[in-house]
């Protein structure tokens, strides 16, 4: 029987019907339309100027690109009420293609240190590394080597070891410290998600809908799905940012993995929660959409966050899909 890698290696391009993860028994997050925000930041002089500059404007970016690539852009920021940064993030992306291989790569990782907690920023940066360093031995350094060599594992299971390898690594090396972690490896025409806390993953679509790919694991997201309080309620609730799964704190660790097809065209978007608790939906993707580049659609993003107070770090990777 053919190898996983060989499987993808011996067509020209990718198909959504591939299987490049194996079947797991996790069932997957429904994907739902939800709001980023209560209430949605009034625009400000310069992002009402910067709108009007790139309306109906097409850049590069936004054309049709050969080969089929990802597109990436990150904003970071520790935002108006902090006075150092918690966040952390990690991007790689590249794409395999020659006459036989169409294959875009790109694994993307936000984490949220806690605050009130020893060392956040020392957590989230050990989570990335953690993470990032066992799914590019696992999964990239095989696919980029001679011969291509298989993975052991499922994609979903790798995943899974890389949220566990960032857990022990926080708790030998900063005991006490606790982070979130949202992770997202996109290889060919599926992406597999890794998440733990309140960091966040969705897709934007071209016809205006926002779905968040991820569920919260917070006390307020909890009373809300057991319907003891509002969406509205859960936006201002005292304790909103009290969580009650993350890394660090803490065993075992349960984190939840999923695999789903990657939209034709659009987007994927991974931010901490200093960006979607403070900027509403319909303002995300406005922004996203104006912008002429994920990079600067990034920078708006974080403007945004920044324009409605700043309360919190503010971290966003933007990934643009291939058409």
């Amino acid at each position: 029987m053919p190898g996983f890698f060989q499987r993808l290696f011996r067509k020209r391009r990718t198909s959504p019907q591939t299987n490049l993860a194996e079947t797991s028994t996790d069932q997957p997050t429904q994907p739902h339309s939800k709001p980023l925000a209560e209430t949605a930041a009034e625009q400000t002089p310069a992002e009402q100027t910067l709108a009007e500059q790139t309306a109906g404007e097409r850049s590069p970016d936004q054309t049709l690109l050969k080969p089929p690539q990802l597109i990436v852009g990150i904003g970071h920021s520790a935002g108006k009420q902090r006075d150092h940064n918690e966040d952390s993030l990690f991007t790689l992306t590249s794409t395999l293609f020659s006459d036989e291989i169409r294959l875009p790569f790109g694994l993307y990782i936000v984490a949220d240190g806690m605050g009130g907690h020893q060392h956040g920023e020392i957590a989230s940066g050990i989570a990335v590394r953690a993470m990032a360093g066992l799914v590019i031995n696992e999964v990239f350094s095989p696919l980029i080597s001679l011969p291509p060599t298989d993975p052991t594992e499922s994609l979903q299971e790798i995943m899974r070891r890389g949220i566990q390898a960032a857990h022990l690594a926080i708790l030998k090396q900063t005991p006490g410290g606790g982070t979130t972690l949202t992770g997202v490896l996109i290889l060919g025409d599926q992406m597999t998600i890794a998440h733990v806390g309140d960091s966040r993953a969705y897709t934007i679509h071209p016809d205006g809908r926002i779905q968040v790919l991820t569920r919260d694991h917070s006390l307020v997201k909890r009373l809300v799905e057991l319907g003891q309080i509002t969406s509205a309620e859960a936006a201002v609730h005292p304790q909103r940012n009290v969580l009650y799964r993350a890394l660090g704190q803490g065993e075992p660790i349960d984190a939840e993995i999923v695999t789903v097809p990657s939209p034709k065209s659009g987007y994927v978007l991974l931010c901490s929660d200093g960006l979607w608790g403070v900027v509403a939906e319909q303002e995300v993707f406005d922004l996203v959409t104006s912008a002429p580049s994920p990079a600067q659609a990034c920078q708006s993003l974080v403007a945004a966050a920044n324009a409605a107070g700043g309360p919190d770090n503010i971290t966003a990777i933007l990934i643009r899909l291939p058409d």
